[in-house]
């Protein structure tokens, strides 16, 4: 997809949890191509201070950001908690039969209610308006469960990831379903690993999964994105965008 598609160009796009380390490429690639993006979080650093966990927030962010801009044309859903697997990480000292309620529950109300409280105040500008598109980022893990012998030994991917993440694959084929003939989309954005910093032998290991034999990078899942983002992607709703670096295929 050309970088210079026309239909990009003056987009207000809405970002949740853009400050993290995919956020930031997300905007960084969209105000490349003339995206106007608004970044929401609850760090400082977002231009709008928006926490998923609060409806009152999400109503209130969105509505300015709708006062400000005049209209709101696509929504990202990419605020999550991903549960590290790291031996430090303190989650992963439980084990599948004794992982924590709480913890479970932590990662419900971000990553899948989270997601549900901003397509609700999303839909209600969408609708309004005639039309909206909302990108909602999900995980390969949210249609195919992990493999626990890639991790290190003593720790494993925890079940509240998977678990949420499919979750919100559903929600987003429920949206596409029940308000595309009011002229809204909605699909979903499945990343696969990333490669960042992790450690060698964790990378070689997941690696040996993959088709072409290696993670994936930051740019190739921002590409994907910005082709949901796009009119490129107007006659999908309802879909999930895989980018695995053929995880599924090997």
């Amino acid at each position: 997809m050309s970088r210079e598609n026309k239909s990009l160009k003056g987009k207000v796009v809405v970002l949740t949890g853009g400050v993290g380390f995919l956020g930031q490429y997300f905007s960084r690639l969209l105000r490349e191509v003339g995206v106007v993006v608004i970044v929401t979080d609850v760090a400082k650093e977002a231009d709008v201070i928006m926490d998923v966990t609060d409806q009152d927030s999400i109503d209130q962010g969105l509505k300015e950001i709708r006062q400000e801009q005049g209209k709101i044309d696509v929504v990202i859903n990419n605020a999550a908690i991903d549960p590290k697997f790291d031996i430090g990480a303190a989650q992963n000292k439980y084990e599948f039969v004794n992982y924590p309620e709480e913890a479970m529950q932590q990662s419900v109300n971000v990553n899948l209610l989270g997601t549900w409280r901003v397509c609700k105040t999303a839909i209600k500008i969408m609708c309004e308006q005639g039309f909206g598109n909302i990108v909602n980022v999900a995980s390969f893990y949210g249609v195919t469960p992990p493999r626990q012998e890639i991790y290190p030994t003593g720790t494993e991917k925890p079940v509240d990831y998977p678990v949420t993440k499919a979750g919100v694959i559903m929600l987003s084929r429920h949206i596409a379903s029940q308000f595309g003939r009011d002229g809204i989309r909605c699909n979903v954005l499945a990343p696969g690993g990333v490669v960042r910093e992790q450690a060698k032998d964790f990378q070689e290991k997941y690696s040996e999964h993959t088709s072409l034999g290696r993670m994936s990078t930051p740019e190739e899942v921002s590409d994907a994105l910005l082709f949901l983002v796009s009119d490129n992607s107007r006659g999908m709703t309802g879909e999930v965008l895989v980018v695995d670096a053929g995880w599924r295929s090997r």
